[in-house]
C-alpha cells in the first residue's frame, strides 16, 4: 500500500479527528521496526522497539467495517511483531470508540492506563485514551 492509500483510508476512518497525511505515513513506514499489515480496505501500522510493540493506528474504510478485516490485520501484525522480538503490545484507543474497544477485548488486550484529553476532535473537544496491553505468548 502506498502512503497515499493509507492516508485516504485513515481520513475516511477518522472523520472527527485530524487524519494523518501521506507524508506522515511515509515517515512512519521508513522507521526501523515499522510493520504494516492489511490491505487497501483495512490496515494496522505498528512499530517494534526491543521487546515492545506499539500499535500506531488501526484503520478500516467505513464500507468494509464489521467484516473481520481489522482483526485479521491486527493478528498478522502481532505475529510479525513477535517474530521481530516483541513480547508485548501496547496501544491507545479513544474511550468512546466502542467498536475498537470490542475488537481489542476480543484480541486479548486489557486496560493498563488512561490518558485524559488525548484525542483532539475537530470541533475542539477532547476524548480520553485508554492504554491497552497484550502479552504475546511464545510458541
Amino acid at each position: 500500500m502506498t502512503p497515499e492509500t493509507l492516508a485516504e483510508i485513515h481520513a475516511a476512518a477518522f472523520p472527527d479527528t485530524r487524519s494523518w497525511s501521506a507524508q506522515e505515513f511515509s515517515k512512519l513506514l521508513a522507521q526501523q521496526g515499522a510493520i504494516l499489515s492489511g490491505d487497501d480496505r483495512s490496515f494496522v501500522l505498528l512499530r517494534v522497539t526491543l521487546d515492545e510493540a506499539e500499535v500506531l493506528t488501526v484503520a478500516t474504510a467505513p464500507s468494509f467495517r464489521r467484516n473481520g478485516l481489522a482483526a485479521a490485520a491486527l493478528e498478522k501484525a502481532e505475529e510479525t511483531a513477535q517474530k521481530s522480538g516483541a513480547t508485548q503490545v501496547f496501544l491507545e484507543v479513544a474511550e468512546d470508540n466502542e467498536p475498537a474497544k470490542a475488537l481489542y477485548a476480543r484480541a486479548g488486550y486489557t486496560q493498563v492506563g488512561r490518558r485524559p484529553n488525548y484525542y483532539l476532535l475537530k470541533e475542539g473537544a477532547a476524548v480520553a485514551a485508554l492504554v491497552l496491553q497484550k502479552q504475546l505468548v511464545r510458541a
